[in-house]
């Protein structure tokens, strides 16, 4: 019986029986208004999953924050160490063509990863859906206030974070690790929501039968390998191999291993200032919506992507307008640069 009904009969039973629908009433208020909780078995149990990866959390939620480590994607900076432990990564194009990459750690926190370098103000679209803190060798005045800004917390080398070495293989700036186990009492950010739009996991209250996964919602295009272009210097070519889709001209020492890649297009604006050899830094505004298309192993589906604000969760929608979800796994994000990028698949 609703609140409405309940107070339509009130004036003409008793008082005793009024009584008891009123505290009915106001006990069906309570639960309207509780806080929501993490999804549930069925037996009961609350069971939580990953922002990150959509995957359960068997022991509970990390006690430590999403981390976001800035990692140089050049021959400069090679090897990526620790790449492979990530929960989901984002490549972003920086000044001169080239791109950097975005590595976000939840589930685990490796004790060397790198090489770091600086961020940009495209980190702030990045890491706004997890309250993701970002770790940094440094960054130009204008970004520090600009994250600053989005109330996000910044570890960064030039201000004297904990955690931070040189790799004796390497010169400055490609020589700077960090051991994220000495940031791992960081108090934890408040996150806003899951990353992106996940097929509910299975162990949940809603978990997926086969009409739930990503194969099934829209029918994917056969495809073994992808060639992401962000500039005339800068192309990331990815094969399928054993499931999952993996870089073949990376620099990692260990390569992540993508259940699923999703290549976006954005739009990209002007920082607002240059680099040290003059070059314009570009700013890619992970937020609005495009074209983005979705590869697992099952092939490529052309969708839409949709995120309404920086803090917002990343969805897609198929080209007939039904939504499609992500299955919980690893993701790689391409944030490409809308007209000047491009994506080949075959």
């Amino acid at each position: 019986m609703t609140k409405h009904r309940l107070a339509a009969l009130a004036p003409v039973v008793a008082p005793l029986v009024a009584l008891g629908l009123l505290l009915s009433a106001c006990s069906s208020d309570q639960e309207t208004k509780a806080t929501p909780e993490p999804s549930k078995g069925t037996a009961g149990t609350i069971v939580e999953t990953s922002p990150l990866t959509g995957e359960v959390l068997r022991d509970g939620r990390p006690k430590n924050p999403v981390f976001l480590v800035k990692i140089e994607n050049t021959d400069a900076g090679a090897p990526q160490v620790g790449l492979d432990q990530a929960d989901l990564v984002v490549e972003e194009l920086v000044e001169g063509g080239l791109t950097r990459l975005a590595a976000l750690y939840y589930s685990t926190l490796p004790r060397t990863v790198g090489h770091v370098r600086s961020m940009r103000a495209t980190d702030i679209g990045i890491a706004s859906p997890v309250g993701g803190q970002i770790v940094a060798s440094g960054g130009a005045s204008g970004t520090y206030g600009l994250v600053k800004k989005a109330g996000l917390k910044v570890f960064s080398e030039d201000e004297g974070a904990p955690g931070f070495s040189s790799d004796s293989a390497k010169v400055r700036p490609y020589n700077r690790l960090v051991d994220l186990q000495r940031l791992k009492r960081a108090k934890p950010s408040t996150i806003p929501g899951p990353y992106l739009d996940w097929t509910p996991a299975r162990g949940t209250e809603a978990s997926p039968s086969a009409s739930a996964s990503p194969s099934a919602q829209a029918k994917p295009r056969r495809v073994t390998r992808a060639s992401v272009r962000f500039s005339g210097s800068s192309t990331t070519q990815w094969k399928l191999s054993r499931g999952h889709w993996v870089r073949t001209n990376g620099h990692a020492s260990r390569e992540f291993r993508a259940d699923t890649l999703v290549v976006m297009f954005a739009d990209v604006g002007d920082a607002g200032y240059t680099d040290p050899a003059g070059n314009p830094v570009p700013e890619t505004r992970m937020k609005g919506s495009g074209r983005a298309v979705v590869l697992t192993a099952d092939g490529a589906v052309e969708t839409t992507w949709r995120k309404k604000v920086n803090r917002s969760t990343l969805s897609f929608t198929t080209k007939d307008g039904k939504p499609l979800t992500i299955d919980p796994g690893k993701t790689w994000i391409e944030l490409v640069p809308k007209g000047a990028g491009a994506v080949s698949l075959r």
